[in-house]
């Protein structure tokens, strides 16, 4: 099967490198020629712009977009809507509002043009790992892309059976389904990332308290010195606790147990903050990734040994590098 690629960045490449190790054919477009040319000699078509990109492609062409949510997003559909025709679609795997995408898919319903909310997760490690893909939109497109879906998805593989989930039919067990119309995968995506918050919060918070048991306030017979790296690496094996996001910690502090490069600056990439928007409009109750979220806010004014195992973590699976300034964050 044949596909473009627009952003070739971190993630863009890795997807792109994935889907050519399972047989089909890229084009790959990126602002930044380097990384096209990159991207070109592990076999990807080379496109010098988006006419370009949609020159190369067969009809119905399919246009991947890895760009940054907001204005690159929007730019990149807009122009792709101006060149894309009838039965065409465009997928936005990047981590957009899901009403961005609801108002997308329907300016672009009147020109023919299929717009797929594709949220993706995997982080810097999903060229080996695969990506938990959660698509929003129409029923033909999605099922027509289906084998690129398959070849970026984990596979079965990737996790243990669950007793029962085959009753529940669908691609869920590969690691990628279609979770409803326009806007539900972007939907779903938000409320993960909502929940990846509330997770390293308690990771965090967690480990905090186990470096603090030294504090010298403390009673002299309550204090411990606790090797925190080695209970995080303790808590891999056989624990109710375990996790993906726990091994990345226990990797960071394997390579410097006191995260003495890290500063404790947290960023908020929006997904946290529009979750708790969700909450609140639907009147469900939030309280834990509500305050993960404002515990995030707060770290941009002092830093705990928590703040810093939440930077690790962020900096592991997703590559995000801390800031180094405290102004205040956008979305």
């Amino acid at each position: 099967m044949q596909i473009g690629i627009v952003g070739l960045g971190r993630m863009g490449a890795n997807m792109a490198r994935r889907i050519m190790r399972a047989g089909h054919q890229v084009v790959g477009y990126d602002r930044d020629a380097k990384n096209v040319h990159a991207l070109a000699r592990d076999g990807a078509a080379p496109a010098s712009s988006l006419k370009d990109l949609a020159a190369k492609l067969k009809a119905p062409r399919a246009v991947w977009m890895m760009v940054p949510a907001g204005g690159p997003t929007e730019d990149t559909a807009n122009e792709l809507s101006q060149i894309l025709s009838a039965g065409d679609a465009i997928i936005d795997g990047g981590n957009s509002y899901y009403k961005d995408s609801v108002r997308r898919a329907q300016a672009l319903k009147a020109k023919g043009i299929f717009y797929l909310d594709a949220g993706t997760s995997g982080g810097v490690w999903g060229a080996e790992r695969g990506y938990c893909l959660m698509i929003g939109g129409e029923k033909e497109p999605v099922q027509r892309l289906d084998p690129i879906f398959k070849a970026l998805a984990p596979g079965k593989a990737a996790a243990p059976a669950t007793p029962g989930a085959d009753k529940l039919g669908g691609t869920a067990q590969e690691g990628y389904l279609h979770c409803g119309p326009s806007g539900a995968g972007h939907f779903v995506k938000m409320v993960h990332n909502g929940v990846e918050y509330g997770l390293m919060q308690a990771y965090a918070e967690g480990f905090d308290i186990l470096r603090t048991s030294e504090n010298a306030k403390l009673p002299a017979e309550l204090r411990y010195q606790i090797p925190v790296a080695q209970v995080a690496e303790l808590w891999r094996r056989g624990s109710v606790i375990g996790s993906w996001l726990l091994d990345l910690t226990a990797l960071a502090m394997a390579e410097d147990k006191d995260l003495s490069g890290y500063a404790g600056y947290v960023q908020d990439s929006g997904e946290g903050r529009w979750t708790v928007e969700a909450a609140l409009s639907q009147a469900a109750p939030a309280p834990v990734l509500s305050a993960a979220l404002y515990a995030r806010f707060r770290s941009r004014e002092e830093h705990t040994f928590g703040e810093k195992v939440l930077s690790a973590m962020r900096e592991k699976f997703g590559g995000h590098a801390e800031k180094s300034s405290n102004k205040t964050d956008g979305l």
